[in-house]
C-alpha cells in the first residue's frame, strides 16, 4: 500500500483528466455491452421474426412499428445501423482513452526518472556505494517504465473490468436471475487460485529484477574494463561470468513463463466450465419457454464477459506484483537518507576560507581511518600531504568537502563548523582534482568548461595553458573540439590528469585540491605545472597530496601521514633535517630517480656515439 501511495504522488496531478478519461472508457464499455442485446434482436426479430413485442428493454423502441416490422429488411437496416454506430463509438472512445493514458504514463515515467537521478546527485558517496551500478541502472531506467504501467494501464483496466462485471451482472439479472449461478459458484475457485499464484509471482518477479541488475552490472563493468580484460587475456573468464548471469536471467524468466502457463491453464479451465454451464442453463430456460432463443446468445456473451474480466482482474493482480516490486525499489531509493546531513538553511562562506581541523577522527564501518588530525590552513597557504598508500591522505581531503564527515572533532571554515554551511556553497570553495580522473564522453573543451559551460574559449585555453595541457590538445585531430571517449578513452593517463587540472583551474575556486593528480606526469611536466600554479595563482590555498615527495618541495608546510595520523610536519628542509619517515622515503626516491637518470644517460650516450648527435635528457 505504501508503494501505491508513493506512486500516486506523481499520478495525482493528472487526476482530473484521468477521471474524465475513465468516464469515456465507461461509455465505451456501455456501447460494447449493448451489442449482445442487438444480437438478440437480430436472432429473435429478424431471423425468427417473433411478433411478440417486449414490454421493456433498451432497444424495445425499435419494435414499435416505426422502424420496420419483425422479419423485414427495414428493421434489419436499423439494427445494423445502431450496431455499427455503437461499434464505431466504442473504437473512437477506446482510441482516445489509450493514447491519453499512455501520454500521462510517459510523463509520469519521466518524472520518476528525474526524481531518481536527482536523488543520485544528492546522495553522498558512502550511500551511493551501497548500490551497485547494475542496481542503479535498473532503478532509474527499467523500474520507472514498469512502475508507471501500474497507473497508466493496469489500474484503468482494473476499473474497466469492475465496471464490466457490475454492468454485465445487472443485465443478466434483468434477463433471468438464475443465469448468475455459474459466476457465483466459480468465484471461490478464482479467488483461491489467485491468492496462491500472487505470492509465487511476486517472489519470482523479485528474482527476475535481481537477475537483470546482475546482468546490467556485468555488462557495464566489461564495457569500462575492456582494455584491462584484454591486457590480462581474461576474455574467457568474463565470458563465463556473463554466461552465468545470462543463464540466471533466462532461468528466472522460464520460471515465470511456467508459472504464467499454469495460471492460464487453471483460469481457462474455469472459464470454459462457466461458458458450457451458461449455455446449458440458457438452453434449459429456452426449452422451458422462459426466454427467447436470442437471449441464449446474449446471455452466453455476458457470462463470458463476466468470466473474461474476472480472469483479466486476476491476470492484472498477477502482473501487478512485478510493478509493485519495481515501485518498491524506486520508493526505497528515493526515501533513503544521505549520511551527509545538510543543515537548512545553511550559512554562506562570506570571505576567503581559512580552514581549521581540530582533534578530528574518522571511523567508517568500525575501521579507524583518521586519528587526531590537527591542522591550520589560513587562506593562501600551500600544504603538502604525503604518506604511503592507505595512510589517509585522500580521505582527509574528502572530509573538507563533506564527502565524509568526521566522527569526532571537526573541521571549521572561518571559525564555523562546516556542517553549518550550505553544502553547495561549501563545495564551491574548492576546485577538486580527484585521484581517479573522470572525463565525460564529450569534447575536450566541454570537459574543461564543466563548471561553466557558457564561458568563452579564451578562458578555457588559458586554464589549459596553466595546466600544461594546451600543447598536446592542439596536436589532437580536432583540437579542443576533439571528442574523448567514456572516462577519457583515447587520452593517456597524464593527458587526462592535465585536462582535469585545467577543469579545476577554470572553476577558479579559492582552494585548489590536487589529490595525487600529478602521478602520471613526468618530473619535468610536473615541475612546470607546479611552478605555473605558484606564479599565476599565488593567492589561492593549495592542498596537494602526492606519493612523489619532490612534488611538495615548495609547500609552506608538509605533513607526513601514517595509518591515518600525522606523524611528521614541517617545511621540506625541516623534515629532511628531522631524518624521520619523510627523509628516508625521499632518499629512496632520489636514489631510484638517479639510477633511472644514469641508465638513460648511458643509453643516450651509446646512441650519441652511433649517430654523432648530442642529446639532452631535460
Amino acid at each position: 500500500m505504501d508503494t501505491i501511495k508513493f506512486g500516486f504522488r506523481f499520478w495525482k496531478k493528472h487526476l482530473p483528466f484521468v477521471v474524465l478519461i475513465q468516464l469515456i472508457s465507461f461509455a465505451a464499455i456501455v456501447a460494447d455491452l449493448l451489442l449482445p442485446l442487438l444480437s438478440e434482436m437480430f436472432v429473435d426479430y429478424i431471423i425468427l421474426a417473433h411478433r411478440e413485442v417486449p414490454e421493456k428493454g433498451v432497444f424495445s423502441f425499435l419494435l414499435n412499428g416505426n422502424y420496420g416490422a419483425p422479419g423485414t429488411f427495414t428493421l434489419f437496416y436499423h439494427i445494423v445501423a445502431i450496431f455499427a454506430g455503437l461499434l464505431l463509438t466504442r473504437l473512437i472512445l477506446i482510441y482516445i482513452k489509450n493514447t491519453t493514458l499512455q501520454k500521462f504514463g510517459l510523463i509520469m515515467e519521466t518524472d520518476l526518472r528525474v526524481i531518481t537521478f536527482h536523488k543520485l546527485m544528492e546522495l553522498d558517496s558512502a550511500t551511493v556505494a551501497e548500490y551497485n551500478t547494475g542496481e542503479l541502472l535498473q532503478t532509474m531506467n527499467s523500474d520507472t517504465i514498469i512502475f508507471k504501467d501500474f497507473y497508466s494501464r493496469m489500474l484503468p483496466n482494473a476499473l474497466d473490468s469492475v465496471f464490466v462485471l457490475i454492468t454485465s451482472i445487472y443485465l443478466l439479472s434483468t434477463i433471468n436471475i438464475s443465469l448468475l449461478a455459474i459466476p457465483v459458484v466459480l468465484m471461490p475457485f478464482f479467488v483461491i487460485a489467485l491468492m496462491r499464484f500472487k505470492k509465487l509471482a511476486r517472489a519470482n518477479y523479485a528474482r527476475i529484477r535481481s537477475s537483470n541488475s546482475r546482468m546490467n552490472l556485468t555488462v557495464q563493468e566489461n564495457i569500462e574494463a575492456v582494455r584491462l580484460v584484454r591486457s590480462f587475456t581474461n576474455e574467457e573468464l568474463e565470458k563465463e561470468k556473463f554466461d552465468t548471469s545470462n543463464d540466471q536471467l533466462k532461468n528466472s524468466h522460464i520460471t515465470q513463463i511456467r508459472l504464467t502457463a499454469k495460471f492460464e491453464v487453471i483460469f481457462s479451465t474455469i472459464k470454459q466450465i462457466a461458458y458450457i454451464g451458461s449455455i446449458a442453463i440458457s438452453a434449459v430456460l429456452v426449452m422451458k419457454g422462459y426466454m427467447l432463443v436470442g437471449f441464449l446468445v446474449a446471455c452466453s456473451n455476458y457470462v463470458m464477459k463476466i468470466m473474461d474480466h474476472i480472469s483479466q482482474i486476476n491476470n492484472m493482480i498477477f502482473n501487478m506484483q512485478q510493478q509493485l516490486v519495481a515501485g518498491g525499489k524506486i520508493m526505497s531509493f528515493v526515501n533513503c537518507q544521505s549520511k551527509i546531513v545538510e543543515k537548512e538553511p545553511g550559512k554562506i562562506v562570506d570571505r576567503e576560507p581559512c580552514i581549521s581541523i581540530k582533534n578530528a577522527f574518522l571511523t567508517i564501518d568500525d575501521y579507524q581511518i583518521l586519528k587526531n588530525i590537527n591542522l591550520e590552513i589560513p587562506y593562501g597557504k600551500k600544504v603538502g600531504i604525503v604518506g604511503g598508500t592507505g595512510s589517509g591522505k585522500s580521505m582527509l581531503l574528502k572530509t573538507l568537502v563533506r564527502i565524509h564527515d568526521m566522527t569526532m572533532g571537526g573541521i571549521q571554515v572561518n571559525g564555523t563548523d562546516i556542517k553549518e554551511y550550505n553544502l553547495k556553497d561549501l563545495r564551491n570553495q574548492y576546485s577538486y582534482v580527484f585521484q581517479d580522473v573522470f572525463l565525460f564522453s564529450n569534447t575536450v573543451d566541454s570537459n574543461i568548461a564543466f563548471s561553466n559551460p557558457d564561458i568563452s574559449e579564451e578562458f578555457v585555453q588559458k586554464a589549459a595553458i596553466h595546466a600544461q595541457a594546451h600543447p598536446f590538445i592542439t596536436q589532437l585531430m580536432d583540437g579542443y573540439d576533439t571528442i574523448v571517449g567514456e572516462r577519457g578513452l583515447g587520452l593517456s593517463g597524464g593527458q587526462k590528469q592535465r585536462v582535469s587540472i585545467a577543469r579545476a583551474l577554470l572553476k577558479n575556486a579559492p582552494v585548489l585540491v590536487l589529490d595525487d593528480s600529478t602521478s602520471a606526469l613526468d618530473v619535468t611536466t610536473e615541475k612546470r605545472l607546479l611552478k605555473d600554479l605558484k606564479e599565476n595563482y599565488p593567492e589561492k590555498t593549495l592542498l596537494i597530496s602526492a606519493h612523489r615527495l619532490s612534488s611538495v618541495k615548495d609547500c609552506d608546510e608538509i605533513i607526513y601521514m601514517q595509518d591515518g595520523e600525522i606523524v611528521e610536519r614541517g617545511t621540506f628542509e625541516e623534515l629532511l633535517a628531522l631524518k624521520g619517515h619523510f627523509a628516508k622515503v625521499y632518499e629512496i626516491q632520489e636514489n631510484q630517480r638517479h639510477q633511472a637518470v644514469d641508465y638513460d644517460n648511458l643509453r643516450l650516450g651509446e646512441e650519441d656515439v652511433a649517430d654523432g648527435k648530442k642529446k639532452y635528457l631535460f
